[in-house]
């Protein structure tokens, strides 16, 4: 989930600062109680209203690699997800697992189907030679 702005969290630490309640605060503002409370204390620890560093580890395939990898699928646009994972090893000396890899062109836009399939026939099923019905 995204952090609230800072105009939203300035707005919130602002009317408890004037008087009103933190659970009012929270009705008015659409949060929980628990939200402004945490909000109020950030500000008179640390002075800030700014949101903390989300946790997790970075990604295998940074943002900055993303480039090259399209490079890569445009080279090889027939090659399997598996190849995909090896030839990037390969080139980057970073095993991915089929997963990541997969999310990761996934994430570029990529995609195996390359044109539109053929329209549907407008011609009925019956008047098609070889259709479905059968003479008596």
């Amino acid at each position: 989930m995204k952090a609230y702005s800072l105009d939203l969290r300035e707005r919130i630490v602002k009317v408890v600062a004037e008087g009103m309640s933190a659970e009012d605060a929270a009705e008015m503002f659409g949060v929980s109680a628990a939200t402004v409370r945490r909000y109020v204390a950030r500000q008179r620890e640390t002075g800030s209203l700014a949101p903390g560093h989300s946790p997790g580890r970075p990604r295998l395939l940074p943002g900055a690699e993303e480039a090259a990898l399209r490079t890569q699928l445009e080279v090889a646009s027939a090659a399997t997800l598996m190849e995909h994972q090896t030839e990037w090893q390969q080139m980057h000396g970073i095993r991915l697992s089929l997963a990541t890899m997969c999310r990761a062109i996934a994430r570029v836009g990529w995609t195996r189907k390359k044109r539109p399939s053929m329209p549907a026939s407008k011609m009925p099923l019956r008047a098609r030679p070889g259709g479905s019905m059968r003479q008596r």
